[in-house]
């Protein structure tokens, strides 16, 4: 086993979203080219997880500052 990464990872431009089980608290972020690629991971998981939409990133850094919990109805 090799050493922890020490510097952060560069976000790719484009739209993120976090897919967690269902009452955890740490999951992973799905990356996605467009609005609508995004849209259909959230259509294709939103039933089994919970789907936390990150939003657009540009340079980097996330356009909007607050992450919005997907909520199925």
């Amino acid at each position: 086993m090799g050493r922890p990464a020490t510097k952060p990872t560069k976000l790719k431009d484009g739209y993120y979203i976090e897919i967690r089980n269902k009452g955890s608290r740490s999951g992973i972020k799905l990356y996605s080219h467009s609005k609508l690629q995004m849209h259909r991971a959230i259509k294709m998981y939103e039933r089994s997880k919970e789907v936390l939409i990150l939003g657009e990133s540009v340079n980097g850094k996330f356009v909007d500052k607050q992450p919005v919990l997907h909520v199925v109805d």
